[in-house]
């Protein structure tokens, strides 16, 4: 499977087969600009427009934005309901996580978390072999809120999402205070030249973070 960041919290899993996901497009006022990018189907979280651009994808392919259970080619992918905010939805409403299986990978995108699961959400979600976790709080769970989902998931591979960047016009943190909660626990960083990656099969047991390229202009 590869997997490709587009900014922000919007990223296109690719199976060997082919079949494209698009998970949480962002709207262009965030910086990032997403355009006719093909895809299968659009897997949005929720209903702010930096996750729920669906213009970016080329054509009008179905849009996954409930929980439940569905297949596009040989993948699986599971929406699990979450909450947006701390306050069981009551600051800014619902948030889906989104479990992707295929090619023997688990990749989990965890969309605009804002609290700590809980352990049936835990068990919903599973281990990750790939996690993308929102780090840069305001909206979201925050680095330390983060680093506590870590240690509940186990996942494999960690890639920080939603936090700012040299494009991004949301006042959220860097990557930083996440990254450096990692590194305090021994988990080794390793910082990517490209914004597209293929975790090798099987993904080692790590834990390691992935910190992909800024996607250029």
């Amino acid at each position: 499977m590869k997997i490709r960041w587009y900014g922000h919290s919007s990223f296109l899993f690719t199976t060997a087969a082919g079949t494209r996901l698009l998970v949480d497009p962002c709207a262009p006022e965030t910086g990032y600009r997403l355009a006719d990018i093909p895809a299968d189907a659009v897997l949005c979280s929720h209903g702010h427009s930096d996750h729920n651009y669906r213009a970016a994808a080329r054509g009008t392919p179905p849009v996954v934005d409930g929980a439940g259970v569905h297949a596009f080619g040989a993948a699986r992918v599971t929406a699990v309901p979450t909450w947006h905010d701390d306050a069981g939805g009551a600051k800014r409403g619902h948030n889906l996580v989104f479990v992707i299986e295929a090619d023997g990978l688990r990749a989990v995108h965890l969309g605009d978390l804002g609290h700590v699961p809980d352990a049936a959400q835990a068990a919903a979600i599973g281990r990750p072999d790939v996690l993308c976790i929102p780090v840069g709080g305001t909206f979201t769970i925050d680095a330390a809120g983060a680093a506590r989902t870590v240690e509940l998931l186990r996942p494999r591979l960690i890639v920080p999402m939603h936090y700012r960047t040299e494009r991004l016009t949301f006042p959220l943190d860097g990557p930083e205070p996440f990254l450096a909660a990692l590194t305090a626990r021994g988990v080794p960083v390793r910082r990517l030249a490209s914004c597209e990656f293929e975790p090798a099969v099987p993904v080692p047991e790590g834990p390691e973070a992935l910190l992909p390229a800024c996607p250029a202009e």
